[in-house]
């Protein structure tokens, strides 16, 4: 596998007359092509911000993100904007859908941006749709759906445009077990079929799908923990589970 993610000497500051937070500090990682990475730590210890960093959401105080060998900290606003559309995919916990437009007009948002063929646009979201068995809501608006729903026609969206990475904030903090797990099957799909996915999360279950968790506290990644593929909810019910807690635990989480 090749390397998808570089990070190198990662900061970010806010703050300014003498009062400075350290959001992020000094982080480095590397994420291979194909991974499925789980991002965990306390409240404020950065993993949003990191995220954040890495998706262009926020730009960096000092240091370099690579994706896809793309040095996405030295791209002006309009390259970082077309980069962004064509390479990457979001996925948030409050939906980000538009409330005055259809399922179908919201997952159409992204393939119109990238200027899409019309006469391909349909067909390309009846496919997405069927697979994440949203066919039945591609016509009503985000109020008529329920939390599940909604967050399947926003991962609609994040994936239509077959991005190299998807990024993920607590996408299940606003859902049910059950709605929750439907989520995490269609990123564990995502991942099977070779795109890369990194999740922030505080939910134990959710990281346990990742190949790959990283705890964060106070801005610096403190430790790391390698379960391996996913190979299903059974697997991850006897093992992935008791080796993720077991480990949280010891870094007081």
């Amino acid at each position: 596998m090749s390397e998808i993610l570089k990070v190198e000497n990662l900061e970010k500051y806010y703050g300014g007359k003498g009062i400075v937070t350290k959001a992020v500090d000094n982080i480095s990682l590397s994420v291979e092509e194909g991974e499925y990475i789980g991002i965990m730590g306390a409240s404020g210890s950065g993993k949003t911000t990191l995220l954040n960093c890495v998706s262009t959401i926020d730009s960096a105080t000092a240091g370099h993100i690579y994706i896809n060998g793309k040095n996405i900290t030295k791209m002006k606003s309009k390259e970082l904007a077309e980069f962004r559309r064509k390479e990457l995919g979001f996925i948030f916990q409050d939906f980000n859908l538009l409330d005055t437009l259809t399922a179908y007009e919201n997952i159409a948002i992204a393939l119109t941006i990238l200027k899409t063929p019309v006469n391909q646009i349909d067909k390309y979201i009846k496919e997405v749709a069927n697979i994440l068995n949203i066919t039945d809501v591609l016509s009503k608006y985000p109020y008529q759906m329920s939390g599940g729903q909604k967050q399947r026609v926003a991962s609609a969206g994040a994936i239509i445009t077959n991005p190299t990475v998807v990024l993920a904030d607590e996408p299940t903090g606003a859902l049910n077990s059950s709605t929750t797990r439907e989520v995490m099957d269609i990123l564990n799909s995502i991942n099977d079929e070779g795109t890369t996915v990194i999740i922030v999360t505080h939910d134990a279950k959710v990281a346990a799908r990742a190949n790959r968790v990283l705890f964060l506290m106070d801005g610096k990644i403190h430790d790391e923990l390698t379960l391996g593929k996913f190979e299903g909810y059974d697997e991850m019910k006897s093992l992935r589970e008791k080796r993720l807690s077991e480990w949280l635990e010891k870094q007081g989480f």
